[in-house]
């Protein structure tokens, strides 16, 4: 993406926190001075359906959806969705994937098999393959609830937006209380993607 505008597309499962990390993105990407459009669609959320959101800014927006193969960015934070969603993201694209595996109600029922390739098949969709660990990030800090800011703070390496702001998206997003272990979950989810990682994917 450039430094005025991209398209970025989230995926993730009911409980995961997907809906709050677009928010912060997106909160993050106004205090910078870009127009922002989101969409969301929540499906069975509260059951462990797909939520996804298509995240859109620049200096003007007029549409909130991303047509397939046009995402610069897709947030997964679950391999399943990360392969239900890859048809999103464009040629050298960059995917970023949370390792943990939830496991869908058709394969916890034994109607299906969780893929056993899931990570390879990943890793075929773009040579900007990112897999994070960022559940075992958040079990370190002790706040399991926080694999979304850690997913945040891996994506920030992708985005031309100052790490600062971030900081201040959180602030307007979150009560006061719940900020501070938020921004460590950030700065953990950060320190997970190399720094030259996002010159590398412009």
């Amino acid at each position: 993406m450039s430094a005025d505008r991209g398209d970025v597309f989230l995926a993730g499962v009911g409980g995961q926190g997907a809906l709050l990390a677009s928010e912060v993105l997106g909160e993050a990407f106004l205090l910078s001075g870009h127009d922002v459009k989101k969409s969301e669609v929540h499906g069975m959320a509260q059951r462990g359906g797909a939520v996804t959101t298509h995240l859109r800014f620049g200096p003007k927006v007029y549409s909130p959806l991303i047509e397939p193969g046009k995402a610069d960015l897709l947030i997964a934070f679950e391999k399943i969705e990360g392969l239900r969603f890859a048809h999103y993201l464009r040629p050298g694209g960059v995917l970023l994937v949370n390792a943990q595996e939830i496991l869908p109600p058709s394969v916890a029922t034994g109607g299906e098999r969780y893929p056993e390739d899931a990570t390879e098949r990943l890793a075929a969709v773009t040579g900007r393959f990112y897999l994070v660990d960022a559940l075992a990030a958040a079990l370190a800090m002790r706040e399991v609830r926080a694999v979304n800011m850690v997913m945040v703070g891996a994506a920030s390496r992708f985005l031309p937006l100052p790490e600062s702001v971030y900081g201040k998206a959180l602030d307007r997003c979150l009560p006061e209380r719940l900020v501070a272990v938020n921004l460590r979950a950030f700065r953990a989810g950060r320190a997970l993607i190399p720094p030259d990682a996002g010159a590398a994917a412009r």
